[in-house]
């Protein structure tokens, strides 16, 4: 993987976020040329700052609902490939502010699309939605990417929504033969160290914990599919690799990242795994009338697993435990910086 990303040009949107934190450092000690462009970062602390990521990249800070800035921006980065992760990624925060959460998902999304309307340098694309696209059945088995689209809530939604401008997009202005190679990837429910969103599992219990609280826990028999944060990294970068090597209308498409099917658990399994690690306790904080989060919610990896020939390599026990060690070890006075690239290096050997 090392030598394909060395000296490669690439733009990462939300950069500043979670889960861009971790891609920028990874592609930074891969070699890469990373160009960011996100709001600031919007929790406290933040994962970008305690990686110090600002001098590993080009860090700009923009809003990608904004169609002109983002074209600015992506010229300037006069990108190799384009990682877009910037969104408003939270289910409940968009029963609160829906127009905001659809125009950062999708009309953010057709803007960074638009921007690379037109473009003849040969430049692979991989829009990240999520798990949550589908239209939920609540069914046992694992949503496949020819499934139907849907969301109940406005976030779900709003990535339903995105992942109709990348197919447009695709069709209208990237078809195959073009420079511009465009996929989706629908990622399962990451944890990882340095999440400290609201209204997330992990944070919340790493917040209690460092607090010696009990931990407040929503919708405990929740099923979701559950999986580190670099593992849904791994698969966007061999996605996007695939894509820029080969022109195959095979690998621009729409690809499920997520666990095994025996790793997909409950909200009360990941928990008790999480005590394990940093004992405590937690109690049961369901609300009646609260606002509609899916009950059941499984990805098939089949299509990733024979196209790409990606696979998970971490169990949810691995990941929790990585996960609450990160919180843990920081709340103990570790390098976050130090202990995020031990990670890194970890999985990559593993």
């Amino acid at each position: 993987m090392s030598d394909f990303w060395r000296g490669k040009r690439v733009l990462v949107t939300g950069h500043t976020g979670f889960k861009g934190s971790w891609l920028a450092l990874w592609l930074a000690s891969l070699g890469a040329e990373v160009y960011g462009w996100a709001l600031e970062p919007d929790t406290d602390p933040a994962l970008f700052d305690q990686l110090r990521l600002a001098r590993d990249l080009d860090h700009a800070i923009g809003d990608i609902r904004d169609a002109g800035l983002t074209a600015d921006r992506v010229r300037q980065a006069d990108p190799d490939v384009v990682l877009h992760l910037a969104a408003q990624p939270l289910v409940r925060r968009s029963y609160r502010e829906p127009l905001l959460t659809w125009q950062t998902n999708v009309i953010g999304t057709a803007s960074l699309l638009d921007a690379l309307r037109g473009r003849e340098k040969r430049c692979a694309v991989v829009i990240v939605t999520t798990d949550k696209v589908y239209e939920n059945r609540e069914w046992l088995y694992g949503y496949r990417e020819c499934d139907p689209l849907g969301g109940h809530d406005p976030y779900s939604a709003s990535k339903a929504a995105a992942e109709l401008a990348v197919a447009t997009w695709r069709n209208a202005f990237f078809p195959a033969g073009s420079a511009v190679r465009v996929a989706s990837a629908r990622a399962g429910n990451v944890i990882g160290g340095g999440d400290w969103a609201e209204d997330r599992l992990v944070p919340d219990i790493a917040r209690a914990l460092a607090a010696g609280r009990p931990v407040s826990i929503r919708n405990p028999a929740s099923v979701r599919p559950w999986q580190h944060v670099l593992e849904s990294l791994s698969g966007y970068l061999l996605l996007a690799r695939r894509l820029y090597e080969e022109n195959d209308a095979a690998f621009a498409s729409a690809f499920n990242f997520g666990p095994e099917p025996s790793d997909v658990c409950d909200v009360r399994a990941v928990m008790q795994e999480a005590l394990r690690h940093w004992p405590g306790d937690w109690q049961d904080a369901s609300e009646d009338g609260a606002v509609h989060e899916a009950g059941l919610l499984g990805l098939s990896i089949e299509k990733a697993r024979a196209v790409l020939g990606w696979t998970p390599r971490w169990s949810v026990a691995e990941a929790v435990e990585k996960t609450i060690r990160w919180y843990r070890a920081v709340h103990d006075g570790a390098d976050a910086r130090a202990l995020t690239l031990s990670q890194i290096e970890a999985y990559a050997n593993g």
